[in-house]
């Protein structure tokens, strides 16, 4: 199962993204023997890197009861984080003192989902 973007999946997001703000979805399966303390190690440190690209924790939660879900489809974790621009961040994954928090994440999680969205705008969804 993937848990980190491949660079076709990073050149898929720098080609198709307009350099706007945006709201990355972060899905995480935690692996059972040690994960979420490795991904809160992860966090803490990663967070300085994301503070300093403009990147922003929207929100955290764990993961509760699924109630519509084929069995095996919970996640353990939801994270919402809103970047500035693609640019920054683009900037922040290459940023060395990121790049030394990266082992930590794969270490605890089994599968992940990151999907960028962005804001619906028209009649009734204004932004």
């Amino acid at each position: 199962m993937a848990v980190n973007p491949s660079s076709a999946d990073m050149q898929s997001l720098l080609d198709s993204l307009p350099d706007e703000p945006f709201v990355m979805l972060n899905l995480l399966r935690f692996r059972p023997d040690g994960g979420r303390e490795s991904y809160a190690e992860y966090s803490r440190r990663a967070g300085k890197a994301l503070a300093r690209h403009g990147g922003e924790l929207v929100y955290f939660g764990e993961g509760s009861t699924a109630l519509v879900a084929e069995p095996g489809q919970a996640w353990d974790a939801v994270l919402l984080i809103r970047y500035p621009s693609r640019a920054a961040f683009l900037r922040m994954v290459a940023d060395p003192e990121y790049q030394e928090t990266v082992s930590l994440r794969t270490e605890a999680l089994t599968e992940a989902v990151l999907q960028v969205t962005v804001p619906v705008t028209g009649p009734g969804h204004e932004r």
